[in-house]
């Protein structure tokens, strides 16, 4: 499928009116609020070091960088990693928004590879679908040297992150999604996804008359559901008015069709961004033991 620039240019205008943070009622009223709410910011535990600012991805002058999140205890065995993306609507945010959920599964014994993304309207979709999987390829490529077990790669993220894990899970060697920047040829598949709070199905956000109906199937999550998509949590509170639970709904159902392992817990009482302060703690352990289920742990941290 060939992308034209004013397909893209179209595609993006109507995507930023139409992201889970935009301003409502046809930009009449500017919200000043993040519907997203202001990011949990805790201490680093002690038993976790960071990297920071590594770059992962190279696109000419510019450059991606993630934060990686390591237990300081070396383990017995190489450990899996989890890349960790951040909401904001695809346009704002950054690699510090989930530094709370990178450092809290790392305590738990994994690796954490908190990344940031090239933002709407900096650049044109698919670019931070391409960057999220430049991301999972920069772990493979350097898993050796931080004791991470290439095979054993998860994602977690929420709202615009939700639909970015998502598109890791069930879209591995999509061509058009595979784009440079850097460890070219090397897979960007993760064997367990996340999602929270998901918008899967693109076309449900925003007019769309106009826009190719290509390019919103090709960033949408459920175009690409398969047998083989990675196992996937979604998560998804009970109050969300920015992104409907029938979001979270039409994934799972694609996932039970297509006879691949999904399941979706309601997070009774859950606003959009449940997974900051109100309920935090029970967004990690149902992550933690999710991952546990499908990537298994290094047995020190168990």
């Amino acid at each position: 499928m060939k992308l034209t620039r004013f397909r893209l240019l179209l595609l993006t205008a109507i995507l930023l009116a139409a992201a889970p943070d935009a301003p409502a009622q046809a930009q009449k009223k500017k919200r000043t609020a993040d519907p997203e709410g202001q990011p949990v910011r805790k201490a680093v535990p002690e038993s976790v070091k960071v990297e920071r600012d590594i770059v992962y991805a190279t696109y000419g002058e510019r450059k991606v960088m993630l934060d990686l999140y390591l237990p300081k205890k070396p383990a017995s065995e190489k450990i899996p990693c989890i890349v960790v993306i951040h909401g904001g609507g695809w346009r704002s945010g950054d690699k510090t928004r989930f530094a709370a959920q990178a450092a809290a599964l790392a305590e738990q014994g994994f690796a954490t590879a908190c990344i940031g993304y090239r933002l709407l309207p900096e650049v044109e979709f698919p670019a931070p679908i391409v960057d999220c999987k430049a991301a999972v390829r920069w772990v493979r490529a350097n898993a050796a040297k931080h004791g991470i077990d290439p095979d054993r790669l998860g994602a977690i993220g929420g709202s615009a992150g939700g639909h970015l894990v998502a598109m890791l899970g069930t879209s591995a060697g999509v061509k058009e999604l595979e784009a440079d920047g850097g460890n070219a040829g090397v897979s960007s598949r993760v064997q367990a996804v996340v999602a929270m709070a998901t918008p899967a199905d693109m076309s449900k956000f925003g007019e769309r008359t106009k826009v190719d109906a290509k390019l919103i199937a090709l960033i949408s999550p459920v175009t690409h559901v398969s047998k083989d998509s990675a196992p996937v949590l979604l998560l998804h509170g009970t109050k969300d008015t920015v992104v409907p639970m029938a979001q979270s709904e039409l994934l799972l159902e694609k996932y039970k069709a297509a006879g691949a392992s999904a399941e979706l817990v309601k997070m009774e009482g859950g606003p959009h961004a449940f997974w900051n302060a109100t309920h935090f703690d029970e967004t990690m352990k149902l992550s933690v033991k999710f991952f546990r289920k499908q990537l298994g742990g290094a047995k020190d941290s168990q």
